[in-house]
């Protein structure tokens, strides 16, 4: 393939940082980029027509019945600007002749940064200390925390993100656990000791989520994994919301089993996520409760949002461009 015989690129779920780190990396105009706030699935998928390819996020719906009605209208390729790859149905895929193409890694510093923020901020209650002082109350009840030097760190994998976050707290002084199917030379040379996954739940102090999600890892933590983990622990996520039963999770919570939840991932977070809700009634019951808890943070899946990070999803995401007009696949392929 020629490049400038296809120009047209759709960009689904755009924000206004997708249009400025998007149009940065595109500097050069090689493409047409139509940005569209809107969501892509089967009731979006027309607004493509006339593009050879699609750009679509984490929360965008690419199965089957998108993906025929994508092939349908000629889209010929689907970059993901992110890592995960879980929303796509790459059986359909390839039975399509629509090419899958992803940002493996963009930041590892970033995530990992995130979560150690989310845990600092549950264990010292800088949320509830934040605003009392705005509220002229500056009483210290309540705020107790406790010296992560010389805790157990749990990190269930230990790909770069993981082994980012690991060297970070061991930095802190923590004995870092790891639960991964492959044993990481890099994350073994660091000083993280591997050990099963129950052996991880029942000696850690915290556990932190830096797997992705399959079907293996699909409701990991539930209300029998939660059983496991040492009362009072606190549990962080930056992976993906499913890898967590929010219900089990709640659950934990409630009995006061579990010492505090930081998540930056939901399960049914596309129907939250990335839009201004503010001015609406959450109908999500079951996210509407983990708000009532004072031991517990949400961020919207920002944990990724850095300069640096958007910077290299947006080069990346133009190089799967280029590299697919040039040989028929993207640089960084997704398939089965």
């Amino acid at each position: 393939m020629e490049t400038g015989v296809f120009m047209d690129v759709v960009v689904y779920s755009a924000r206004a940082y997708d249009r400025q780190f998007l149009n940065l990396a595109n500097a050069e105009g090689r493409y047409r980029l139509k940005f569209l706030e809107l969501r892509l699935d089967r009731h979006t998928a027309a607004a493509a027509a006339g593009a050879f390819a699609v750009c679509a996020f984490v929360n965008d719906t690419l199965d089957a019945e998108v993906l025929a009605l994508l092939q349908q209208i000629g889209i010929k390729l689907v970059v993901l600007r992110c890592a995960g790859f879980n929303n796509v149905d790459l059986d359909a895929a390839a039975k399509l002749g629509i090419a899958i193409g992803r940002v493996p890694e963009y930041s590892p510093y970033a995530v990992a940064e995130h979560t150690v923020a989310l845990l600092l901020m549950l264990n010292r209650r800088l949320h509830r200390a934040y605003n009392r002082v705005r509220e002229g109350n500056f009483a210290l009840d309540g705020l107790l925390g406790f010296d992560l030097h010389g805790k157990t760190v749990g990190v269930i994998g230990t790909g770069k993100i993981g082994r980012c976050f690991a060297r970070i707290m061991i930095g802190f002084g923590c004995t870092v656990l790891g639960a991964d199917p492959y044993q990481d030379p890099e994350a073994l040379s660091i000083g993280v000791r591997y050990v099963p996954l129950d052996a991880l739940l029942r000696d850690s102090d915290v556990v932190s989520l830096h797997c992705p999600l399959l079907p293996a890892t699909h409701h990991l933590i539930n209300k029998e994994t939660l059983q496991l983990m040492k009362p009072g622990a606190v549990l962080l996520n930056t992976s993906r919301g499913g890898v967590v039963d929010t219900a089990a999770v709640i659950t934990a919570l409630k009995q006061g089993r579990l010492g505090g939840l930081g998540i930056d991932v939901y399960e049914e977070e596309s129907n939250l996520f990335f839009r201004d809700m503010s001015d609406d009634a959450i109908q999500d019951d079951v996210f509407a409760r983990l708000l009532t808890f004072s031991n517990v943070v949400v961020t919207g899946h920002q944990a990724f949002f850095t300069q640096e990070a958007l910077t290299t999803i947006a080069e990346t995401t133009i190089d799967n461009i280029d590299t697919f007009l040039k040989e028929g696949q993207p640089r960084y392929v997704v398939s089965r």
